[in-house]
């Protein structure tokens, strides 16, 4: 495919999204970035890994971090405390990552606000994948075999936190359509019929030609 395409996926909890993401990734011959670019971030930053993982997609990390005994493996050493290390660096080297990562070639992002980072980018559509709460409460009773009431809980208490994160650093609202190019709900039909409305979407937005 001749045209760069940069695809955003924001995400429900078991709403498909990360499915959905890598059909799309297939479908665009992309690059599909999720967790990897925990590993990005961390080569660019020189911290470990387990570091942005800890903190991924979470607002407030900083508090609870200082709260915890130092084990001495999160990497950057005295830099840590030296370069006054905060949450927004930790942001910015994250969309260090997801710019470089941007600009050598078509890719998928799974949130981490990369709709906000590649705002500037040509190319670029934004979607958001929702799924009714039944069906995603009933596939995560199954994947952590807790009860409904649980799984709701839990559902919530991530995806409190996600809004929380992408809401304080791009200024939109997760989840609200305002924010998306597109916003569907998979549950209707399906991850892999969505992935390909989705498809479609991109196609006409971006006027590419489907390849025969």
């Amino acid at each position: 495919m001749d045209k760069q395409v940069i695809i955003n996926v924001g995400r429900q909890v078991c709403a498909g999204g990360l499915e959905i993401g890598k059909l799309l990734a297939a479908e665009f011959q992309a690059k599909y970035y999720d967790r990897e670019l925990l590993n990005l971030a961390a080569k660019e930053s020189g911290f470990s890994e387990e570091f942005f993982k800890q903190s991924d997609e979470r607002k407030g990390f900083f508090r609870s971090f200082f709260h915890l005994p130092y084990s001495g493996n999160w990497g950057g050493g005295s830099n840590f405390y030296q370069n006054n290390f905060s949450q927004e660096s930790l942001f910015k080297f994250q969309s260090d990552a997801i710019i470089k990562a941007a600009q050598e070639g078509s890719c998928v992002f799974v949130g981490r606000c990369a709709d906000y980072v590649l705002r500037d980018f040509p190319n670029v559509v934004n979607v958001f994948i929702t799924a009714s709460i039944e069906v995603r409460a009933e596939l995560f009773m199954k994947e952590k075999q807790v009860t409904r009431d649980e799984a709701i809980r839990r559902i919530q208490h991530v995806e409190n936190r996600r809004a929380s994160y992408y809401n304080y650093y791009t200024g939109k609202h997760w989840g609200q359509a305002d924010s998306y190019d597109l916003c569907i709900d998979s549950s209707a039909i399906g991850p892999k019929e969505t992935a390909g409305l989705i498809a479609e979407f991109v196609r006409k937005k971006l006027n590419i030609t489907p390849q025969i």
